[in-house]
């Protein structure tokens, strides 16, 4: 991250909220939900923490925009010092929450989501938000169980949700990485929009990609987790 940004959310203004709930959707995956004090556009962020010492963090919405509450997604990173902390928090303690902030926002217009592991999330609040009609949903994980919200996904999205997985075979995604499907499409649209999020890595890679089957670099929004 550099040092700009760690600034910028360094002084991020906090709000206390209780947590209202948590949930473990998948072996050290939790959502964590609050009551919402603001409005927001589908994609934004907010940044978390539980205490000063530890600055905060940034995490996609992933609830919709008309739900009553926020929700955020996120996975245990063991060499992190406040996902542990979280996973760990109980109903009723206080977190630190800033406003909803940021621009990679969907639309209404016909568009390919791309998302590795927890990248998934400002797509389940687009999704939940109104904005999942004329989608392509392509998901990559690790193993079967990385496909967070894939009873929603696969109810909303059908054929056009693909899952790919890297380290476990199934008839039910396709075998491999993400970029390894992409690589393979012959009829990539290149008048859509594609939104890419994830690990840096990732992001770097399908944009290539992308660009090499001929979709314009203004055509390509991404975002990127740390």
């Amino acid at each position: 991250m550099d040092n700009g940004l760690s600034s910028f959310i360094s002084r991020l203004p906090l709000k206390p909220k209780p947590l209202l709930n948590k949930r473990e959707i998948s072996p050290g995956v939790f959502v964590l939900r609050f009551d919402r004090d603001h409005s927001f556009l589908p994609g934004q962020v907010v940044g978390i923490t539980t205490e000063q010492s530890i600055p905060p963090r940034l995490y996609s919405i992933c609830s919709g925009k008309e739900d009553a509450f926020l929700e955020i997604l996120f996975n245990i990173k063991t060499e992190g010092i406040l996902t542990p902390i979280l996973a760990q928090l109980q109903e009723g303690d206080l977190v630190s929450v800033s406003k909803p902030f940021g621009s990679f926002l969907g639309d209404d217009q016909p568009a390919w989501w791309i998302a590795a592991g927890t990248g998934v999330a400002p797509y389940r609040s687009m999704l939940r938000s109104g904005l999942g009609q004329n989608k392509k949903l392509i998901h990559g994980g690790r193993t079967a169980d990385s496909f967070y919200f894939h009873d929603e996904m696969k109810a909303a999205f059908g054929a056009a949700y693909i899952r790919c997985c890297s380290q476990e075979s199934s008839d039910d995604f396709y075998n491999g990485r993400l970029t390894n499907w992409l690589r393979e499409q012959k009829n990539i649209p290149t008048d859509q929009n594609f939104y890419l999020c994830g690990s840096a890595e990732m992001v770097v890679e399908v944009r290539d990609i992308l660009i090499s089957k001929g979709v314009a670099i203004e055509k390509l929004m991404s975002e990127i987790y740390f």
